[in-house]
C-alpha cells in the first residue's frame, strides 16, 4: 500500500510539473506546428526518455556519478541546441506552400527523439524535479528494479497524458492554415519557438562551461 501511495504521489507531482509550460512544452508546440503530429510524437518520446534518464540517476543515487559525465551531457546539449536552431532556420527559409511545409517534416524519427531528449537534459525544471523534489515524494532507498520499472512506465504514461493535448492543439491549429500567407506565418512562428529553445539550451551549456573555467 505504501508503494501504491508513493506512485500516486509521484504521478500527481509529475503531472503538475509537466503541465506547467517550459522549454519542453514550447519546443513540442513548435514541433507540432511546424512538422505535424507525427514529428511531435517522436519528440515527446525523447522527452520521456530524458525524464527516465533523470529518474534513473535519482533512484540509483548517481548524482555524483552524473557529475563525472557532465562533459558528455554538455556535448549532447550543444548538439541538440544546434540542431533545433538548424531546424528553426529550415522552417524560416522554406517556401510558403503546403507541399514545402510537408517537406520539412523530419523524415527520421530518431532525430526528433534526440531533440526531445536534449531539451529535457537542458531543462532546469526537469533537473530540479528529479534531483531535488523527487526525494521528498519517494523513499528512493526503497526503490528496487521492479519499482523503478513501474515508475518508468508511469513517467511515460503521465508525460504523454499531460503533453499530448499541447501537441494536438498545435496540430489542429496547423490544419486550419490553408492559405500561403498563413502557412508562412505559421512556419516562421514555429521556427521562432524552436530556435528560442535551441538558444536556451546552448545558453545552459555555455553557462555550465563558464562555471568550470
Amino acid at each position: 500500500m505504501d508503494m501504491i501511495t508513493s506512485l500516486i504521489a509521484y504521478s500527481v507531482a509529475l503531472s503538475i510539473a509537466a503541465i506547467i509550460p517550459g522549454p519542453g512544452v514550447a519546443a513540442l508546440v513548435g514541433q507540432s506546428l511546424g512538422s505535424g503530429l507525427r514529428a511531435s510524437f517522436f519528440f515527446l518520446v525523447g522527452i520521456a526518455l530524458g525524464d527516465i534518464a533523470y529518474l534513473t540517476i535519482a533512484v540509483a543515487g548517481l548524482a555524483a556519478v552524473a557529475q563525472l559525465f557532465a562533459g558528455a551531457f554538455v556535448v549532447i546539449k550543444i548538439l541538440g541546441g544546434a540542431y533545433l536552431i538548424y531546424l528553426a532556420y529550415k522552417f524560416w527559409r522554406s517556401e510558403a506552400g503546403l507541399t514545402q511545409v510537408e517537406n520539412i517534416k523530419i523524415r527520421n524519427g530518431l532525430t526528433s527523439v534526440f531533440a526531445g531528449f536534449t531539451v529535457t537534459l537542458g531543462n532546469p525544471k526537469t533537473i530540479i524535479f528529479y534531483l531535488a523534489l523527487l526525494p521528498t515524494v519517494l523513499d528512493l532507498e526503497s526503490v528496487g528494479i521492479s519499482e523503478w520499472f513501474a515508475l518508468s512506465v508511469l513517467t511515460v504514461t503521465v508525460l504523454f497524458a499531460t503533453l499530448t493535448p499541447y501537441a494536438l492543439l498545435a496540430s489542429g491549429a496547423r490544419q486550419m492554415m490553408t492559405t500561403s500567407g498563413a502557412l508562412l506565418k505559421l512556419k516562421r512562428f514555429s521556427g521562432c519557438i524552436i530556435g528560442a529553445t535551441g538558444v536556451f539550451i546552448l545558453g545552459q551549456a555555455a553557462a555550465t562551461l563558464a562555471r568550470r573555467s
